[in-house]
C-alpha cells in the first residue's frame, strides 16, 4: 500500500495530470477544483473519486481546508496567442487573483501552479511579476521556471511555464529543478516503430565537404535522417521543410515565380504595418513589370490567392446613424483613409470583442465608407490552419509530437519512410509516396494519452473534440512527477514527528531524482 506522506488540494483540476502525478508520490488528494462536467466525470471514473470532493468554481471557494500542497493548472488562454493575448483584460486572466487568494488563505506548505509558456514571454513581463509580487505578499518564497516536457520524459515538444514556491524559504533554498533524463522517450518508440527498420540504404544524408552530417535546417525536430522530421504545410514559409499550395496545385513556373515573389515581399514594411501585408497590381507590378491582372486572376481561380478590401475612404460621417464600434473604427483613419493593418493592430479591438470585417460591411452599406485598393494575398494565411487540413506531417524518425492542445491540431503521422539525393528529390518522393496517396493519418486517443504521459486505457470520451480538449489542457504527468519528488527531497513535508521510518521512506524517495 503506497503510504501518504503529503496531502493536497488540486485547483483547475482537469483530468487529473497532478493528482496521478502526486498520488503516486504519496500524495493524498483531500479535494479538487473544476468546473467543466466532461473533465469532472473523467477525473472521477479514473480515479475511482466522488463528485462530492469537488469544491467546484474557484471563484465562489472562500475556504479550503488544511493541507500540505497546492496545486493548480491556472486557464492559460489569457495569455497564449490562441486567447489573444489579452492577459488581465481577460476574465479568464482574474483567475490568478483567485488562486492565490486561496494560497494566502489556506497556507500549505508548498505549491506548483502550470501556466501556458506565453506567460514568461517579454510581452507579459510585469503580469507574471504581479503575480509573483501576489505570492510574495501572501507569504511565500518563489520562482518560476521554464521547462520543455520532452526534457523529461514526454514525447512531445510541450514548453510550459511552472512557478513552485514554499512557505519557509530554508526548503525553497533547497529545492532545484531535477536534472534531465537521459533515455528520452521518443514518437517511433510510442508509435511501436522500429526506426532502423525504416532507414533504407538508399536514403542519402547531407554531408559537407568535411564529410560531417549537415544539420537539417530551420524546421526539424532532431537530426536523425539527415533532411527533415516533418513536411509544413503553408504558403507563408519557405525553405526544404516547407510544401506550398502550388507544390500541390498543378501550376505553372511562371505562376510559381508570382507565388514566390509574393512570398518573399509581402513582410516588408513598406506594403503595410504588420508582419505580413498583402501587395496590390501596382506593388506588383513594380516588382516585375510584366505581371497582368489576368495572371492574378488566374491564381485567384486555382484557389491560390485571394483578393482583399485594403483601404476604404470615409465619404460622409452620419454620427447620427453611427454606432459605437462604428464610431470608434472611424476614428482611427489617417487623412480620411482607413487602413486594414493599422486596425488590426488596435488591441482596443480585442478588448473589447468588436468585429473589424463586420463593422466594416456595416459601415460600407450605410455608405459611410467606400473601398479605394485592392490587395493580393494567399488564400491561406493561418499557419495552424496548413493546406486542405493538414498542418504538418511527422515522418516515423521524428523524436517528438508537437504540442496538443485544446482545439487539436491538424498535425498527422507517417508510417512511411522517404529518401532523396537531395533536399528536392526528398520533397518530391514525399509528395508522391505520403501526401498524394494519403498515406498519413492522426494520433489516436490512446497516442495523446501516451503524449502525455498518461497510461494508454485511460478512459476518455468517445468523440475526439471532447477528449482531445481534455488531453489538450492537461499537464504533463511525467514533468509534474519529476517537481514532485523535488519538492519532496527538500524535507518540506518532514514534520517534528516524523518517525525515523518515514524519514528513511522519504529519503529514499528523494534519491530516486538521480534514477
Amino acid at each position: 500500500m503506497q503510504r501518504e506522506y503529503f496531502s493536497f488540494i488540486d485547483l483547475f483540476a482537469g483530468i487529473g495530470g497532478f493528482k496521478m502525478a502526486l498520488s503516486n508520490n504519496g500524495g493524498n488528494c483531500i479535494g479538487f477544483s473544476e468546473i467543466d462536467n466532461d473533465a469532472i466525470k473523467t477525473y472521477c471514473e479514473n480515479f475511482n473519486v466522488d463528485e462530492e470532493l469537488n469544491f467546484g468554481d474557484i471563484t465562489k471557494i472562500k475556504e479550503l481546508p488544511k493541507h500540505d500542497m497546492l496545486t493548480a493548472g491556472v486557464p492559460c488562454q489569457s495569455w497564449s496567442i490562441a486567447g489573444k493575448n489579452l492577459g488581465f483584460d481577460d476574465d479568464r486572466g482574474q483567475l490568478w487573483n483567485d488562486t492565490i487568494f486561496l494560497l494566502k488563505q489556506s497556507q500549505p506548505k508548498a505549491f506548483i501552479f502550470e501556466n501556458v509558456k506565453g506567460l514568461g514571454d517579454p510581452r507579459n513581463k510585469k503580469a507574471l511579476q504581479y503575480i509573483l509580487d501576489r505570492i510574495t505578499q501572501a507569504g511565500y518564497y518563489a520562482n518560476y521556471y521554464i521547462i520543455n516536457s520532452f526534457d523529461y520524459g514526454v514525447p512531445q515538444n510541450r514548453v510550459r511555464i511552472y512557478i513552485i514556491g514554499f512557505k519557509e524559504k530554508k526548503f525553497f533554498d533547497k529545492f532545484s529543478l531535477p536534472p534531465h533524463v537521459n533515455d528520452k522517450v521518443k514518437l517511433c518508440d510510442l508509435l511501436g516503430i522500429n526506426v532502423k527498420e525504416f532507414v533504407k540504404s538508399d536514403v542519402v544524408i547531407q554531408k559537407d565537404m568535411f564529410g560531417n552530417v549537415v544539420a537539417s535546417k530551420g524546421m526539424s525536430l532532431s537530426k536523425t535522417n539527415g533532411f527533415n522530421d516533418y513536411f509544413l504545410f503553408n504558403d507563408l514559409r519557405n525553405g526544404h521543410t516547407t510544401i506550398h499550395s502550388w507544390d500541390i496545385i498543378n501550376t505553372t513556373e511562371r505562376q510559381k515565380q508570382i507565388c514566390l515573389l509574393l512570398l518573399r515581399n509581402r513582410r516588408k514594411s513598406e506594403y503595410g504595418d504588420l508582419d505580413g501585408n498583402p501587395l496590390s497590381i501596382k506593388h506588383f507590378q513594380q516588382l516585375d513589370s510584366t505581371i497582368t491582372q489576368s495572371d492574378i486572376d488566374e491564381l485567384i481561380d486555382l484557389g491560390i490567392l485571394r483578393a482583399e478590401e485594403y483601404t476604404f475612404e470615409i465619404v460622409k460621417n452620419d454620427k447620427d446613424r453611427l454606432l459605437d464600434e462604428e464610431q470608434l473604427l472611424l476614428s482611427y483613419n489617417k487623412g480620411n483613409l482607413l487602413f486594414i493593418d493599422s486596425l488590426k493592430m488596435q488591441r482596443e479591438f480585442k478588448v473589447k470583442k468588436i468585429s473589424i470585417s463586420k463593422t466594416i460591411e456595416n459601415l460600407k452599406e450605410k455608405e459611410i465608407i467606400k473601398v479605394v485598393e485592392i490587395r493580393y494575398d494567399f488564400r491561406n494565411t493561418k499557419i495552424s490552419t496548413g493546406l486542405n487540413g493538414v498542418n504538418r506531417i511527422f515522418l516515423p524518425t521524428s523524436d517528438i509530437f508537437p504540442t496538443l492542445v485544446a482545439s487539436d491540431t491538424n498535425d498527422f503521422i507517417t508510417e512511411v519512410v522517404v529518401g532523396g539525393k537531395n533536399d528536392h528529390e526528398f520533397k518530391e518522393n514525399f509528395i508522391e509516396n505520403v501526401y498524394n496517396p494519403k498515406k498519413y493519418r492522426r494520433i489516436t486517443k490512446s497516442e495523446a494519452c501516451l503524449i502525455q504521459g498518461f497510461p494508454a486505457n485511460f478512459i476518455l470520451p468517445e468523440s475526439r473534440a471532447r477528449w482531445m480538449k481534455l488531453i489538450g489542457n492537461s499537464v504533463s504527468v511525467p514533468v509534474i512527477n519529476k517537481l514532485c519528488k523535488a519538492i519532496i527531497a527538500t524535507g518540506v513535508f518532514q514534520s517534528k514527528g516524523d518517525t525515523k521510518k518515514q524519514k528513511k521512506a522519504q529519503s529514499a524517495l528523494s534519491r530516486t531524482l538521480c534514477k
